[in-house]
């Protein structure tokens, strides 16, 4: 196939190339910063000689969108919204004037657009849109404002010969540098991975094996559309998360940390309390019903399977270094 990947030059973005090559097909790139020979660019905004690369192409998949991973101040707020609308909105039109438009599109979402839930499962029938919850911080309500409105920019594109699917995607756990899973193992190996106020909260999460298997099996799938949460059967809270996290990096303890200290913590490390705080409780149902299969359905086996990976790499790396320093 020749897939588009406008925004892919992410964490996410990087998983989808490195397999979507492998596996043999053909993947263009669409970024702000073109670097490599499959790279285009774009300003995320507007049409231009990019749209070429999706006329005649067979899927696009548009993860464009400033990380999350900041302080959640009003500017920032505001360029994840616009990040997000416009460049879902630009794709739309990119697909609309193309002679042979792609047959399908998946558009990134977020599994945070279901409400903070303790003691209810959230699927894409009965879940529970966030965003009117009591006891919660204000913004977490712009938050869930931001994944509708990108949604609805997708819905409302008018590409009647494409099929569209937005992905209600948990975080994605892989061995990359810097991604999420690379962050926690840090805290877990510090020491630190312990409960975060409590550790009542869920954690929803979906290994980056499944996660590419999941996207491939709904470009395969021609009689679903719409949204589709990307998230494993297995959400749990975040003690226990963490505490599984910690027994695969062979880590006995783990510090707690009170709501305060982790307000301290998200503001040394440039992120926001509401990627720690929120419960997350969001589990697969169309996924499930359409007969999808998860490799890693459990997080004690697929934090084991991650850590095994991460070492292999780092230790791979580290060999590569050092016999390059001794051929200096």
């Amino acid at each position: 196939m020749k897939v588009v990947l406008p925004g892919g030059t992410g964490q996410v973005g990087t998983i989808l190339e490195r397999a979507l090559t492998a596996a043999g097909h053909e993947v263009t790139v669409v970024t702000r910063r073109p670097a490599g020979a499959n790279q285009v660019g774009w300003d995320g905004v507007t049409l231009g000689p990019w749209a070429a690369a999706v006329d005649g192409c067979d899927v696009v998949i548009n993860l464009a969108g400033r990380s999350v991973s900041c302080r959640y101040t009003a500017e920032n707020l505001r360029a994840m919204m616009d990040s997000r609308v416009h460049s879902a909105r630009v794709v739309g039109e990119a697909i609309a004037v193309a002679a042979r438009p792609p047959r399908v599109w998946l558009q990134m979402s977020t599994a945070t657009v279901y409400a903070h839930s303790f003691d209810t499962a959230q699927d894409e029938a009965t879940g529970v849109i966030g965003g009117s919850e009591a006891g919660v911080p204000d913004y977490w309500a712009y938050s869930v404002d931001i994944a509708k409105n990108w949604e609805r920019a997708q819905a409302e594109a008018p590409t009647p010969a494409t099929r569209k699917v937005a992905l209600r995607s948990a975080m994605v756990m892989s061995p990359d540098r810097g991604g999420v899973f690379d962050v926690l193992s840090w805290l877990a190996r510090l020491g630190l991975g312990g409960p975060v106020a409590g550790g009542a909260q869920y954690v929803s999460w979906i290994h980056d094996e499944d996660f590419v298997r999941a996207v491939e099996f709904l470009i395969a799938r021609d009689d679903i559309e719409g949204p589709v949460n990307l998230a494993s059967p297995g959400p749990l809270p975040q003690r226990s998360f963490m505490r599984a996290l910690r027994k695969a990096w062979g880590v006995p303890v783990g510090l707690p940390a009170t709501r305060w200290m982790a307000e301290v913590g998200a503001f040394a490390l440039r992120s926001d309390t509401e990627l720690l705080f929120k419960s997350r409780r969001v589990v697969p149902g169309r996924l499930r019903a359409a007969g999808f299969a998860f490799t890693h359905p459990e997080w004690q086996e697929a934090a084991a399977s991650l850590v095994q990976r991460t070492r292999l790499v780092h230790g791979a790396r580290g060999r590569a270094r050092e016999a390059h320093s001794h051929a200096a």
